[in-house]
């Protein structure tokens, strides 16, 4: 038998709760995509493109308004494909977190450098997209926290 204190439910929240993710996925709606999946179930508000330069242009649009950049990698070209994307991003000055999902990766990478992207394995868990999301949100999840 669990127990714990109303306490203990408001000071908990959901990782994602409240941001807006840009997801590119060759999918129609967010519930086709194994990463939209998880990525509605952390509370995040997904905005799906299926073609790269338009996730760009949407991007560089309304840049203040989305907080994580997802990218299912293997419909999209692959790895290196996405990776010279999220180089493209970094040249026109869009700084914000990126997360490639691919099958190509052998080893998930999480990197302290904000500029760089986290690489996930695909198809992504419930858990590896969980510490994912809090690794590209925790500036934000520091500030909420102080």
């Amino acid at each position: 038998m669990q127990i714990f204190s109303q306490e203990q439910v408001v000071n908990s929240a959901i990782v994602g709760w409240g941001a807006r993710v840009m997801l590119l996925a060759d999918a129609t709606e967010p519930r086709d995509s194994k990463a939209g999946i998880r990525i509605a179930g952390l509370g995040g508000q997904i905005e799906l493109r299926n073609d790269a330069f338009s996730a760009i242009n949407a991007l560089k649009a309304d840049l203040a308004d989305f907080d994580l950049f997802v990218i299912e990698c293997d419909p999209m070209g692959g790895l290196a494909a996405s990776e010279k994307l999220v180089a493209l991003l970094r040249e026109d000055g869009v700084g914000m977190p990126v997360i490639l999902v691919s099958s190509e990766c052998r080893e998930q990478a999480f990197p302290q450098e904000t500029c760089d992207p986290i690489i996930l394995r695909a198809p992504v868990s419930a858990v590896s997209l969980r510490v994912g999301f809090e690794h590209a949100m925790r500036d934000r999840t520091m500030f909420h926290a102080a």
